[in-house]
């Protein structure tokens, strides 16, 4: 019997790291052949967390142009993936999360008549356009998909109010496998500043904020309560890996170039983004996998946004919700740096979002599905 050709498909940073492990998980079974094509949806971005993971790609369709839209990075995609399809010949072809790279790749496999396996599936925050266009490219996705990989029950439970019955499986959230893997007490960063920071005696806020949703008067009230949050904390350090994004930049020095005890950096690799995290004391975000990757290392998020599709972790009370509003911003930020017992809250909640095995958990769901492995897999229960 032939092996499996199994096809991962990714462009952006995130996808990148939550893929990485399972592409590697793939590549160890005897009854698979692994295989991964990129977008370079982010280029650069894409680029680190490869190196980091020691990947390559068996296809690179490398389609970042200056100022791409959602419509150039959808249609090149599309284009793009149709000659790869017809050369590597899938059998299944894997997708992850919210990204136009995610959906044109879903949709491309739609139109080969190959099926669609959605990793990070069932994901809500039922508002089409927060975030945009993540919330609609993750819907759609649903439609196409014969495989659906939840990182948690309550994603399930999405799944079947939309009538979705069939191939369903809980796997815990690929993330915290790729942070068993980059996390090390005795990292030493390339990027010097993190280096010369005092972790212990200093309280390092990591921030970072992208978002199209939050473009505008948002990220204006983001960045502004991030400069007054330094002003009245002496003892906290701001670090904010900026985007490149020119929007995010150009607002980014606007309110926080030059600010006392704010380093604007340039965008970090997965491992040192991961490690930094460890080190923090703090985290604000507007990013999704930082919500599931600070609580795995004990660390509080508060979600610069004005809804989370993971409300795993604020029922939990690692994650809050300190939406796009300046006054709520500063008052959760300060509140955080200022109040040990509201820290110790968060920090000591239980992680809802994985044991480091959903890798395991998918490869094994999809040799299952193809008959090549007698049992079902267990669902991941925290």
């Amino acid at each position: 019997m032939s092996k499996l050709r199994i096809m991962s498909v990714f462009g952006t940073r995130p996808e990148a790291i939550k893929m990485a492990p399972l592409v590697k998980e793939l590549k160890s079974r005897g009854e698979v052949e692994s295989l991964c094509c990129v977008t370079a949806q982010h280029r650069e971005m894409l680029d680190s967390v490869m190196d980091v993971f020691g990947l390559t790609a068996d296809s690179d369709l490398d389609i970042m142009t200056p100022r791409q839209t959602l419509s150039t990075i959808t249609s090149k995609c599309l284009t793009g993936m149709d000659d790869v399809i017809e050369r590597l010949k899938p059998d299944m072809i894997l997708v992850h999360g919210d990204t136009s790279t995610t959906f044109s790749g879903a949709l491309s496999a739609f139109y080969h008549q190959v099926p669609v396996g959605h990793v990070e599936a069932g994901l809500r925050t039922y508002d089409k356009y927060s975030p945009f266009p993540e919330e609609m490219n993750r819907k759609l996705v649903t439609q196409i998909a014969d495989l659906f990989f939840c990182p948690t029950a309550n994603n399930r439970e999405n799944l079947l109010k939309e009538g979705v019955r069939d191939g369903v499986f809980v796997t815990g959230n690929t993330v915290i496998d790729a942070l068993k893997t980059t996390v090390r007490p005795d990292y030493h960063f390339a990027t010097d500043i993190l280096n010369t920071l005092d972790y212990s005696a200093r309280k390092v806020v990591l921030v970072t904020c992208h978002r199209r949703e939050n473009y505008g008067e948002p990220m204006a009230n983001i960045m502004s309560a991030l400069r007054d949050i330094a002003a009245q904390n002496e003892d906290a350090e701001l670090v904010y890996p900026v985007h490149l994004s020119p929007i995010v930049r150009e607002t980014a020095n606007k309110y926080l170039a030059g600010v006392p005890r704010v380093h604007l950096i340039d965008p970090l690799p997965a491992d040192e983004m991961h490690n930094l995290m460890a080190r923090a004391y703090l985290v604000m975000t507007d990013s999704g996998g930082l919500q599931e990757e600070a609580p795995a290392l004990g660390k509080p998020v508060l979600v610069l946004r004005r809804e989370t599709e993971r409300p795993e972790a604020v029922e939990a009370g690692t994650v809050a919700m300190a939406g796009v509003r300046y006054d709520d911003i500063l008052r959760m930020g300060n509140e955080l740096l200022q109040d040990d017992a509201v820290y110790a809250r968060m920090a000591h909640a239980v992680n809802p979002y994985g044991d480091g095995n959903a890798c395991r958990r998918i490869a094994d769901a999809i040799e299952w599905h193809f008959g090549r492995r007698a049992e079902r897999p267990d669902d991941y229960l925290p």
